[in-house]
C-alpha cells in the first residue's frame, strides 16, 4: 500500500466568501462554484484544496460540530518578496477580512502577516527578508 498526501480540506460556513477570498489569494477555482457543496482546486504540484459545507460533513458525519476556542490548522502562502506580503494584507483587510496579525519583520527571517478568512481560520503570508 502506498499512501500520498493528496488533499486539504476546509468546512465552511458560507461558501461563496469563502470562495471569494481564496481567489483573491490567486487560486483557481471553478466558475459558478458557489453553490456547491463541495468544491475542490488543483494547485501547483498537485496538491488539492476542497471546501465543503457544514451541511455537507453532516451528512456522513452526524457529529460533527465545529472547533471552539482557537484554531487547530492554519493556510500559508508565500509570497515573492516582503513588499507583497504587506500588499496582500493590506489588500484583504482593505476588503473587509480581519487582519489577525499585522507585518512585521519575524525573528526567523520572513516578513510574516496573518489574516483570517471567513470562517475565522488562520492564513499566513510571508517571505524570506533577503
Amino acid at each position: 500500500m502506498t499512501l500520498r498526501f493528496d488533499v486539504v480540506e476546509i468546512v465552511v460556513a458560507d461558501m461563496a466568501a469563502s470562495l471569494t477570498f481564496y481567489r483573491r489569494l490567486g487560486l483557481r477555482i471553478p466558475a459558478g462554484a458557489e453553490t456547491e457543496p463541495h468544491v475542490e482546486a488543483t494547485l501547483p504540484g498537485g496538491l488539492r484544496l476542497a471546501w465543503d459545507t457544514a451541511e455537507t460533513i453532516r451528512s456522513f458525519d452526524s457529529s460533527w460540530t465545529p472547533p471552539q476556542g482557537g484554531h487547530r490548522m492554519a493556510l500559508a502562502f508565500t509570497c515573492d518578496g516582503p513588499e507583497e506580503v504587506d500588499a496582500t494584507f493590506a489588500e484583504l483587510t482593505g476588503a473587509g477580512y480581519a487582519g489577525h496579525v499585522k507585518p512585521f519583520d519575524a525573528p526567523w527571517g520572513m516578513r510574516y502577516a496573518v489574516v483570517l478568512d471567513p470562517d475565522g481560520n488562520p492564513v499566513d503570508l510571508f517571505a524570506r527578508l533577503s
